[in-house]
């Protein structure tokens, strides 16, 4: 039975190999499409091919990948901390959407590099390593690309999984090919897990050295906000009452302006704030609301809101810190659709009262942690938003407490990162990186 078990995962890794060998063309298709419809960089093609876009730098190099915008976020703080400690080393930061990749230009430290993750073609695949020989991989949460965790493997690069997360539901369908996931996490000789039910449900699937430390996100720093235009909002938005709807989705938007309606009786001068979670959606979420009745005004156009606006559409990239410090009360967008909810921990850390929808699994421990202790609220639809909105917008010492808690969480949880980088000093000190305290 073993012996047949290392076969049929042998054979689904031959497969999918071969398969990515025929596939070429169609991927580069692909990737043509993606690039016609804004999802690719046009100036920096060649990175998805494997193609390097600069020198690798001498020394030791720290190789981490993160898939988007969420996964980067999160793993900035332990980025800081390895270059601050190895001042020989220099960090490969990896992800796959354009948005990532705008972000992190912004956001990356001195000594790390942006590239784009290739594709997981085996010439793709080959060209990227062969370029920047990574002397550790650090991989962040679940992204699973099969080409080049084997090409890892097979080169012998040391290789952890950060923040990792299994959700019930993933376990269940890598039940069926036990082999295959035990093989592709088999390349990782730490992992990480966010949490005791992630870590026990890894072990259950294969993977070897893990260990629960928590979740990243809540050692990450806040989002930072530039003085000058927050000053220029605050001062645009001066003696009325705002609330945001962050990081929204397709049919989220609606349910904003829904509530807009619901409390603007009752509160005088109110604002909603929309920031979609995908910026190029502005124009259709300001239509939607003038459509209802709603004058909208988009940041993307250069406007602030004015008197007459009732919804302000922030439809830029990388502002959700000035505009969580600009707004009380905060709804997390994601999770009125079964989405899986998008991060809390950056409005509980600016002071907001944050509230979401049911659909929060993404971040199950995190809000099971922030209810507990009272910093966040769970509403099952539309009008238990409205409700929340209007209690926390109205009753201030109701909504300090819902700030208080929060506090409490992510003050006990800072030292995530610390034990993260604790976990990984063995695999950094054989990588060559010297970690200093």
């Amino acid at each position: 039975m073993v012996a047949f078990r290392v076969v049929h995962t042998r054979m689904l890794h031959s497969l999918y190999r071969g398969l990515t060998y025929i596939g070429g063309p169609a991927v580069r298709l692909y990737l043509d499409r993606r690039r016609a419809a804004g999802k690719e960089d046009p100036l920096r093609a060649g990175e998805r091919l494997g193609h390097a876009a600069r020198p690798r730098p001498a020394g030791p190099l720290v190789w981490v990948h993160a898939a988007s915008v969420g996964e980067a976020n999160s793993v900035l703080v332990l980025i800081d901390k390895v270059l601050a400690r190895s001042p020989d080393a220099t960090v490969l930061l990896t992800t796959g959407t354009v948005t990532s990749a705008e972000l992190m230009a912004r956001r990356l430290p001195a000594r790390a590099i942006h590239q784009y993750v290739p594709v997981d073609l085996p010439g793709a695949v080959a060209r990227f390593l062969d370029h920047w020989r990574p002397d550790l991989a650090l991989w962040i949460e679940s992204e699973i690309w099969p080409n080049l965790l084997a090409a890892v493997r097979a080169r012998g690069i040391p290789a952890a999984l950060v923040n990792a997360r299994m959700s019930a539901r993933s376990f269940r369908r890598w039940r069926y090919a036990p082999g295959l996931a035990r093989g592709l996490l088999a390349t990782f000789r730490v992992v990480l897990a966010q949490t005791e039910g992630d870590a026990e449900r890894l072990r259950g699937l294969g993977a070897a050295g893990v260990a629960c430390v928590g979740n990243l996100k809540f050692s990450a720093e806040p989002p930072p906000a530039d003085p000058e235009p927050l000053d220029a909002l605050r001062g645009a938005c001066a003696g009325r009452t705002v609330w945001l709807f962050a990081s929204s989705h397709p049919g989220e938007d609606a349910i904003a302006a829904e509530v807009h309606e619901a409390l603007a009786g009752r509160l005088p001068g109110l604002l909603t704030i929309v920031a979609p979670r995908h910026p190029h959606r502005g124009p259709d979420i300001a239509a939607l609301m003038r459509s209802r009745g709603l004058d909208a005004a988009r940041r993307a156009e250069g406007a602030l809101p004015q008197g007459g606006d009732a919804v302000y559409v922030a439809d830029t990239m990388g502002e959700l810190g000035l505009l969580y410090r600009l707004a009380p009360v905060v709804c997390m967008g994601g999770s009125f659709i079964p989405h899986g909810g998008q991060n809390p921990v950056e409005p509980a850390q600016l002071g907001c009262a944050v509230v979401y929808g049911p659909h929060m699994w993404n971040f199950a421990e995190i809000t099971r942690q922030l209810e507990e202790a009272g910093g966040a609220v769970a509403v099952a639809d539309p009008a238990g938003l409205a409700a929340a909105a209007v209690r926390l917008l109205t009753d201030d010492a109701g909504r300090a407490a819902v700030v208080a808690g929060a506090r409490c969480v992510t003050e006990h949880n800072r030292r995530v990162v610390d034990r993260a980088l604790d976990a990984l000093a063995p695999l950094l000190a054989e990588a060559g990186v010297t970690v200093r305290a």
